[in-house]
């Protein structure tokens, strides 16, 4: 079943962030383990609140690229950047539908 992390934090410094992702993104070029898609969705109502929404193929896919040790050190990079701690929701997807 697929996997789908929701990450909420607040940041004045998303350009910085988004840096961060281009590197790991990067270094896991050609890689065929971690994450499969990402959404990134700005609060319209709070602007510096945002929610990262990453898909894996399977829970235990998550689980494995949580202990590697380069996700880690990005996750710490990035928790740099965040203002206050950030909220993790932990889903299974259970329904994807293209609505046009």
């Amino acid at each position: 079943m697929k996997f789908v992390q929701i990450i909420e934090f607040e940041t004045e410094r998303l350009e910085e962030m988004q840096q961060v992702l281009d590197e790991a993104g990067q270094r896991s070029a050609g890689r065929t383990d971690g994450p499969t898609r990402s959404m990134l969705l700005k609060d319209r109502d709070k602007p510096s609140r945002y929610l990262a929404l990453i898909e894996f193929e399977s829970f235990e896919e998550a689980m494995r690229n949580s202990d590697d040790p380069e996700t880690s050190r990005m996750a710490e990079r990035l928790n740099a950047l965040s203002i206050g701690d950030r909220v993790y929701t932990n889903c299974d997807l259970l329904d994807v539908r293209d609505l046009k």
